[in-house]
């Protein structure tokens, strides 16, 4: 294999290389790559769903914060594969072109269709968590199904073409959208720790301890684990960064090191806001929650107002809504690239002139997360609530996937320097190996039927495992479906493996 002076892949059909797509250029630089990452796991609305959940798992309670640094190192090691595979080929694409590249072109097929599948099916809970705060902001506590879902659709519309008319105006509406967002939560935290510190918090609050972030407190390892099932897929999201490389400054380079400093981000995010709400609440209030969103449960009471505790479904709204629009990105330029590559229809390929964005696709994108959106809904609240329980499936396999192929990819070079082994191999390997446990283990907690929200049973399995496990098999029939339509310019190709440049500059 060949490259450029700056490393990009030149053996790519025509049209498929990184940046002769299309794409708009430069037009997103580190800064703005970090929001986009962070804004992507949608921190607010992940904290205000999943905290209560840690907290309530028997044995852990006070320590959540080290759940959340523990679910945290998959996801950094992950982010070393995304650096290392972006600086190889920085394809919009993201895993499906780098497991292509390093495990074949079968394998890349559906680590795309993950990235698809995963994001249409996240965009259904975001849209709806849109129209509930909405509502709630404006003080109807309970609006109605047709209500919320008609928000909703419309919160799908308007971040969808806020995508096509341009990656700058989407950036910028992101700084301002996770700027209201952090300092929201921060403020929650910091007049939360001073009233616990000042002793003007509730009955049953409890000042922080070092004791928090010691693993061995928890006292089980299944406690531990569990703890970190349900933690790890807080972080998802940040990998939006790299998929906007071709749009980036320095594509090879800032992607991967803006993916790195958006995990660090929400690591210290998450474990600063959840020491603060477990110290003001106490984890009997936490772990007792059953309305899904603590963070809201505990806002009015740590303002003192009702009105200045709709700060929090501030952050919340807000949360949903960069997430969503953040989340519209990866899914079209992941098509972009695979049809790009002949592995989708060339329609999906097309970049709009005028807005330099893949307009097709992300209309498409669009329209499907509606239709399923609708579907869901129309059919039943708990059909919505066990889709979103089998997205965890989806998150796991093509991150650990990515993983994988980083050490594939690389395995010439990992045992040429120890930096190459550690920071090339090990690292991506172990991140790779903690989401595969992760992915075997949703796997058989799913299957029982009792740990889903409908309680039913569908062939026997729980629907979230139904639902997670037939959008894979789905996709590898469609990729039978479209690899016997021919299409040899993809499934022809062979893997390769990096070139020492690669690694030797700096």
């Amino acid at each position: 294999m060949t490259t450029t002076p700056a490393g990009t892949p030149t053996h790519l059909p025509a049209g498929s290389e990184p940046g002769a797509k299309g794409l708009k250029s430069n037009a997103i630089g580190f800064v703005s790559g970090v929001v986009i990452g962070v804004a992507s796991t949608a921190p607010g609305y992940s904290l205000a769903a999943s905290l209560g959940l840690v907290v309530a798992v028997v044995g852990i309670g006070v320590h959540a914060p080290v759940i959340m640094i523990a679910a945290f190192i998959p996801m950094l090691l992950i982010a070393a594969s995304y650096y290392w595979m972006n600086r190889a080929d920085p394809d919009c694409g993201t895993t499906f072109s780098w497991v292509t590249k390093a495990m074949g072109p079968g394998l890349g097929w559906i680590g795309g269709w993950a990235i698809i599948v995963a994001d249409v099916i996240v965009m259904a809970n975001l849209a709806q968590i849109a129209g509930l705060y909405l509502f709630l902001l404006i003080g109807i506590d309970a609006p109605s199904a047709v209500a919320v879902t008609a928000v909703g659709v419309l919160f799908i519309a308007a971040m969808t073409w806020i995508c096509v008319i341009g990656i700058e105006l989407n950036a910028k509406t992101q700084i301002g959208l996770l700027a209201a967002e952090l300092i929201t939560l921060g403020i929650f935290a910091v007049v939360a720790l001073i009233r616990v510190y000042a002793g003007d918090a509730p009955a049953g609050s409890v000042k922080p301890s070092l004791e928090w972030f010691n693993p061995a407190g928890i006292g089980s390892v299944t406690a531990f684990t569990s703890g970190i099932l349900l933690a790890v897929f807080i972080y998802w999201g940040w990998d939006t960064t790299v998929t906007v490389n071709e749009e980036t400054e320095d594509p090879a380079e800032t992607p991967g090191r803006a993916a790195i400093v958006s995990v660090l981000v929400l690591v210290f995010t998450y474990v600063f806001v959840t020491v603060a709400a477990v110290a003001f609440g106490g984890p009997e209030l936490l772990a007792n929650d059953e309305t899904g969103d603590v963070l809201g449960v505990e806002a009015t009471a740590v303002f003192g107002s009702d009105l200045l505790g709709k700060i929090v479904i501030i952050a919340v709204l807000s949360s949903a809504a960069a997430s969503c629009q953040t989340t519209i990105l990866p899914t079209a330029r992941t098509a972009l690239s695979m049809a790009r590559a002949k592995a989708l229809p060339a329609k999906l390929g097309e970049v709009n002139p005028q807005y330099m964005t893949p307009a097709f696709a992300t209309w498409l994108m669009g329209i499907v997360s509606v239709v399923w959106y609708v579907g869901l809904t129309a059919v039943s609240q708990n059909m919505l609530l066990d889709a979103i329980a089998a997205l965890g499936l989806m998150i796991a396999f093509y991150y650990g996937l990515t993983g994988y192929a980083c050490a594939i990819y690389y395995r010439r070079e990992l045992f040429k320097s120890a930096r190459n082994f550690f920071f090339i191999g090990l690292a991506p390997v172990l991140g790779a190996l903690m989401l595969t446990a992760v992915f075997i283990k949703s796997c058989f907690d799913l299957a029982d039927p009792a740990n889903s929200s409908s309680g039913s049973s569908w062939f026997g399995l729980g629907p979230p495992l139904v639902i997670g496990l037939g959008f894979l098999l789905m996709g590898v029939l469609l990729m039978i479906v479209w690899r016997l339509g021919g299409h040899q310019e993809f499934f022809g190709r062979k893997t390769q493996v990096a070139d020492a440049a690669l690694v030797a500059r700096e």
